[in-house]
């Protein structure tokens, strides 16, 4: 068989396999969810400077306390058991085709792997607490960053150490030499994208924005000829699908700390793994694939200091897709439209990526 066929196989195979048990296994999953009301005690939520978040709770207090959590277990819960399931057989037959589709690799998926993982396991310790507590406390978002950032730190320490990466691509120019810097660049990115799980907050937001980003990533790496990263990044694609059949409003769930979590984490090692690793510009790209991820981020910071200088706010209510509700537009009005920039954003990435 052609080996440009096989690998466009090893790619879409498993993303399909993710769909399709996302897809069967998520009614058990749900029914579960509502059968012992996994939702939070009490609704509400407050800013991050510690105020009340009036708009926000105008909005959508009344639906934390009705629509299930967790719903991020969809996604890490069918690429794990993808990933998992092909490894098996693989490795159980001398079926050569059969070996191909083993996407797990040392060089290529173990990383990103691992963050998905501990990211999955960590959020869902705290949606565990969100829904089983009263205050809705989960773990404090003070540990929840020392977290992020220590296993931010050692994945950085191992694209220094043993991958030797010191390096960021640049388009038509030579790699920029940053060093031993390439570790804290790691971390600070890290940070800074899983402050934007937020953006989990209106029904199909978070998983189209997401799926469309994974799926640009997978392109990006398929044309550098890293076949297993572009297959866990469409495995993941796969289960957001999954996920987001079921959260288009009105949502079943909301993924949830255990998602955004599990998902920005891996999000950065996979945009570093596509940088000069792969002879490209992955890094870089970020900055274009995850513009709506960033704008989330930037907008509860503009928020944040417009309030603590000025003494008054800037938007209605931060972040920024909640700004738009406030001021009138529909829920779906604004997850469609997020989805169209990041639909756009994407395919522009994908060619940035690829530049000389």
């Amino acid at each position: 068989m052609d080996v440009l066929i096989i690998d466009v196989i090893k790619v879409f195979l498993p993303a399909i396999f993710a769909f399709t048990i996302g897809i069967i296994g998520t009614p058990l999953l749900t029914h579960y969810l509502y059968a012992h009301k996994i939702w939070k005690k009490s609704g509400g939520k407050k800013a991050l400077d510690g105020s009340q978040a009036e708009e926000f709770n105008k909005l959508h207090s009344e639906n934390e306390t009705k629509t299930p959590r967790m719903g991020g277990i969809v996604i890490w819960g069918s690429v794990v058991a993808t990933v998992f399931i092909f490894g098996i057989v693989a490795s159980l037959t001398d079926n050569t085709f059969l070996d191909e589709l083993n996407i797990i690799s040392r060089n290529q998926t173990w990383l990103p792997l691992v963050a998905l993982l501990i990211g999955a396991s960590v959020g869902f310790i705290n949606d565990l607490l969100d829904v089983t507590t009263e205050t809705a406390r989960g773990i404090s978002l003070r540990t929840r960053l020392i977290i992020v950032g220590t296993v931010s730190l050692f994945a950085g320490w191992w694209f220094f150490d043993k991958l030797d990466v010191t390096s960021i691509g640049i388009p038509f120019h030579a790699p920029l030499e940053i060093g031993w810097l390439i570790v804290p660049l790691f971390v600070l990115v890290s940070l800074f994208f899983y402050a934007s799980g937020v953006i989990d907050g209106i029904d199909g937001l978070a998983g189209g924005v997401f799926a469309l980003i994974f799926g640009a990533y997978a392109s990006i790496a398929f044309f550098q000829n890293q076949i297993d990263l572009a297959a866990f990044s469409a495995t993941i694609a796969g289960g957001i699908l999954a996920f987001l059949w079921f959260n288009i409003p009105p949502a079943r769930f909301w993924m949830t700390e255990t998602g955004t979590m599990a998902l920005t984490m891996t999000l950065t090692v996979v945009a570093f793994m596509t940088d000069t690793l792969g002879d490209g510009h992955g890094f870089l790209t970020l900055g274009i694939i995850a513009l709506p991820l960033s704008a989330t981020v930037l907008s509860n910071i503009a928020q944040i200091s417009s309030k603590k200088f000025r003494g008054k706010k800037l938007l209605r209510v931060a972040p920024l897709h909640h700004h738009f509700e406030a001021i009138g537009w529909p829920s779906y009005k604004v997850t469609m439209r997020y989805w169209v920039i990041t639909a756009v954003l994407s395919f522009v990435g994908v060619v940035f990526a690829l530049l000389g």
